[in-house]
């Protein structure tokens, strides 16, 4: 395919969605908090949860993007694909800012949160090029 590693191009690729897509809604969380009616002590709770789980969907959904490059009409089988995977995020995250406004420990939920994003880091990656080099061959 190219010279350089398949391995560092799709991370590098997820890293510039991110930067495009993710960063803003982490950034305007406060904003988004505040129209929610939310109290002000959770806005540090939803900045961390957004900012460390909307890496880990990005990633997910470029491993359901490689799976179906291949197709034409894609939409509905790429929500089937990484649909189910999400899922998981989006509790952590739910239960990380219920734990806030509770006043209990979110140690728990950012620690999951965190070992996704580690996870996803380093097989995200992995899995959208094997995908991507299956769909090319």
């Amino acid at each position: 395919l190219a010279p350089h590693s398949l391995y560092f191009m799709v991370l590098a690729k997820n890293l510039a969605h991110w930067l495009i897509s993710g960063l803003p809604v982490v950034l305007v969380s406060p904003l988004i908090g505040y129209m929610l009616s939310l109290p002000a002590e959770s806005f540090g709770t939803l900045f961390v949860t957004l900012l460390l789980g909307t890496p880990v969907l990005s990633l997910l959904g470029s491993i359901g993007v490689a799976l179906t490059v291949g197709l034409g009409s894609r939409g509905l089988i790429l929500a089937v694909i990484t649909l189910p995977m999400s899922v998981p995020v989006l509790i952590a995250g739910t239960m990380a800012v219920q734990q806030t406004l509770n006043g209990a420990s979110l140690a728990g939920y950012l620690a999951i949160m965190g070992a996704m994003l580690l996870a996803s880091i380093s097989l995200a990656p992995l899995a959208s090029a094997a995908a991507l080099r299956i769909s090319v061959n």
